[in-house]
């Protein structure tokens, strides 16, 4: 297979949650010094700078993240419609680089800090002052009694005698039954 069919299936025709993970961009080099990372993934919120295209220059925060179309919708940035009315425009998150971060999620930030997500953790039982108790020390050699134990002989349970009417047809076989005896 052609190299181009492969790589546009990897990008275009990929799972939702692979295509969630195309969404980064660039930070800051501010960003950069005090995370350690290069990239992120833009989610709504973010401020961005757009560092090509018409809108070059422009700060902006994200609207909008949309994964079908691999961009993001800037605030303040539309196109008006021959109707009437404004259409976000939305740009490619190759295109921008993050300038602020939103950090409402406390997930995101654990990410970012290089931590993991803290699991509260439960109060240590008060320490009294008294010593433990200690088992006592086996001073003979001897091997400790084994356990017999003795085979018990399980009892058949007895089924539960159903309390259903007997039909006409359990009635005669029962006859049946005792004229042959």
């Amino acid at each position: 297979m052609k190299p181009t069919i492969v790589r546009n299936r990897q990008i275009y025709q990929a799972a939702n949650h692979t295509r969630s993970k195309q969404l980064g961009a660039t930070l800051s080099k501010e960003l950069r010094e005090k995370y350690a990372s290069r990239s992120v993934r833009v989610i709504k919120g973010d401020t961005v700078r757009i560092m090509r295209g018409e809108f070059k220059g422009i700060d902006g925060k994200v609207t909008q993240v949309s994964t079908e179309k691999n961009s993001i919708a800037v605030e303040g940035i539309k196109r008006e419609k021959l109707k009437g009315g404004n259409v976000d425009i939305y740009i490619h998150t190759s295109n921008v680089m993050i300038t602020g971060m939103n950090l409402d999620d406390k997930w995101r930030q654990n990410k970012l800090g290089k931590q993991k997500t803290k699991v509260p953790k439960e109060k240590p039982a008060e320490v009294t002052k008294e010593k433990p108790q200690e088992k006592p020390v086996q001073t003979t050699k001897e091997k400790p009694k084994e356990k017999t134990t003795k085979p018990t002989k399980e009892t058949p349970k007895e089924k539960p005698k159903s309390s259903k009417k007997e039909t006409k047809q359990t009635k005669t076989a029962k006859l049946a039954k005792k004229e042959n005896k």
